[in-house]
Order: structure tokens, then sequence, then C-alpha cells
């Protein structure tokens, strides 16, 4: 449904030409949700807007449904790409009801629909997103929630081949997040509507997407499945980026990795030879802590730091040969802090990845102020 090849997109500023998106390219099948996820700055919402038609690459191509929109020296504008797009905003007209911002889209269309087939399509398009019977309504008078349906239901309105969605859900508190994430979630499945997402939110990410791509500096670090991009990261900085984890420098050995002061029995990459530099990346729910021993393999004997009670879990900072392990504990455990425990690191739990140089912020070292 959409492909993205070699684009490239500039800005200019006061320090010189800023380079936005480099080369970059991608495709997003039929029915889909893609999403580009990565830090503010690093291209994903300029990507989204060379897709809408809202900025105009320099280079590459975009292709929706088969139909060349931009590239080749065609530009095609984005009333006519048959596209639905909610923004970060959401861009509701505030002088205008429920019923007149739904309805834009249609009024405006060439050919222009009847008034019995604009008001069909209107009531169609809030049954969708739960908003029947708030047809004449204020938008201004909507809650933070309905806002985000009701711009929703304006890009639907004129059933768009492909959806995109530019951080819709930032401006919620983070209950509505939560319910809206499902919300759209089982439409997008439902409706099986072809969606480019943008977000900077890892677990909106996770949770929504049949693909993500990490972004950086205006090109994908990595693509993949959810479960692909979260279990095997391709680098230090998806690793990092895409769920909380502990990075333990380490040397590979012919078992495993040399880390924490012993042989760590783990899986290496196979490009990765005895006495490469590495790191061990621990995600915190991989790692068990306990009050005693118990012989398990990659058991430790560390320091609990920090202890923090978050409902359906405890977590854990312990200090292990100078190295910091964030780690987790069922929320019935009784720790407390500066006791000795043991962690205990399953060997298929642990990622090793090359050391490419990134260096994630560490974690606190001392706690005496605390």
């Amino acid at each position: 449904m959409l492909s993205v090849e070699d684009l490239r997109k500039s800005f200019t500023t006061d320090r010189g030409e800023l380079r936005a998106v480099q080369d970059l390219s991608f495709t997003v099948e039929d029915g889909r949700f893609y999403t580009l996820l990565g830090p503010s700055g690093c291209g994903k919402t300029t990507t989204l807007r060379c897709v809408a038609g809202l900025e105009r690459a320099e280079r590459g191509r975009i292709t929706i449904g088969g139909r060349v929109v931009s590239g080749n020296g065609t530009f095609v504008p984005p009333q006519s790409r048959g596209i639905g797009m909610v923004f970060q905003s959401y861009a509701i007209w505030p002088h205008m009801n429920v019923f007149e911002n739904v309805a834009y889209p249609l009024k405006v269309a060439k050919p222009r629909p009847s008034k019995e087939q604009i008001a069909a399509a209107v009531q169609e398009a809030l049954v969708l997103v739960g908003l029947e019977g708030l047809e004449q309504r204020p938008a201004p008078q909507l809650s933070g929630g309905q806002q985000q349906r009701l711009a929703l239901a304006r890009a639907l309105v004129r059933d768009p081949k492909l959806l995109l969605l530019d951080e819709p859900l930032s401006n919620l508190d983070a209950k509505l997040r939560e319910r809206m994430r499902i919300d759209l979630r089982e439409l997008q499945r439902r409706l099986r509507i072809t969606t480019v997402y943008v977000t900077h939110d890892q677990l909106e990410a996770l949770f929504l997407s049949h693909r993500v791509a990490v972004m950086q500096e205006g090109r994908i670090a990595q693509e993949g499945t959810p479960r692909e991009i979260y279990g095997g990261p391709a680098s230090g900085f998806v690793a990092d980026f895409v769920g909380m984890g502990t990075f333990v420098p380490a040397d590979v050995t012919a078992s495993g990795v040399r880390a924490l002061g012993r042989v760590v029995v783990c899986e290496a990459p196979g490009d990765l030879a005895p006495g490469a530099k590495a790191h061990l990346v621990l995600r915190p729910e991989n790692v068990v802590v306990r009050e005693r021993p118990t012989a398990a393999p990659n058991e430790f004997e560390g320091t609990l730091r920090v202890v923090a009670f978050l409902g359906d879990h405890l977590d854990c900072l312990v200090e292990v040969q100078g190295e910091m392990i964030r780690a987790r504990a069922h929320p019935a455990t009784r720790l407390a802090r500066d006791q000795t425990v043991w962690i205990e690191m399953p060997p298929d739990q642990c990622v090793v990845l090359a050391d490419d140089g990134f260096r994630p912020r560490p974690l606190a070292r001392s706690f005496a102020d605390e």
C-alpha cells in the first residue's frame, strides 16, 4: 500500500543545512499498522509529512496504492493522495460542532457528495469512534479523549487508503492514553486500514504495531516486529531506546561473555569472535532477585541499593562488582535497602551486542544522599 524509496529531506537553518531524513526506504503492506519510533529530532514526523504531501522531499519516491505521489517529477497535493491524517494537536475547528468538523472533508471534496450522502458518512464515522449522539455539541466542549476521537472520525470519513497518525495520544493523561491505545488498535484491526503511526513512546509502538522502524538521525536503525525489536536489538541505541536495560561491559568468550568478574553463560552473535569487546544487555524483567542463593546458572551475589514499590512489582537496583543492575521482584517480596541479595540472569534472556561505541546514561552509583 505504501512504498518509500531513498527519501531525503533537508531544512535550512541559521547553522546551515540540516538533513532531517537521509536516504530512507521502507514499505507498508496493505492493512498493516506500521510505526516510526524514535526520539525527538530523528526525522519521524518529517517522514510522515512527506508521505502526506505537507513537505516536499528533494529526493526519493513515494508510492501509495501503486500510484506515485512524489518523485520522478511528480508531486500530488495532500488532498488528492487518498489519505486521512490525525495531528498531534488534533487540529479541531473550535467554531464548528462535532458534525461540521467531521463533514468538512466531504464538503470540500470534488466531486462533492450529496447532503444525504454526507450525513450518512458522518454518522458512520461517528459510530466507529463512539461519538454518536454528540453531533451538535460544540467541539471545544469535548473532553481530550473525545477530541482525539473526533479527529480520528474526520480522518476516516472519506474512507482513505492510508491513515497517518502523528503522536495522536501524547496530549492525553496516562489512563486515557492506555484506553485509547486499546480502542485504536481494535479499530485498525477491524477496518484493516493501512496505518503509519509516529511516536516516541515505546509502549505505544510495541502495543499497536505489526512492524516497527526505530529511527536514529534520519535513518532507520532497525525494522522488525515488536518482538524482534525488543528481544533482538541490532545496536546499543535500539536496545537502550526500546525498553529499559542495563549495559554491562563484557568480553566475548567461547561459552558466553566475561562480565561482572566471571564468565556469564549466554549466546553471543556469530560474528563476535572470542576476545571481542561487547555489552551484556539485561532487561530488568529478566533479572531475578532472591533473598538466598539457589546455585542457578548465572547467579551473582550483590547488594540491594534501591528498592521501590510500584504496585505490580518492586523496582530494584542491585550493585554487583561495581555495576548497577536494574531488576524487578514480586511486590510481596520483603526486601530492604543495603541487604545482600542474589540475582539470576537466565542464559536465554541475556542479550549480547558488539561494542559499537554507544554509551547509555549510567545508573547512579552512589545513594548516600537519598
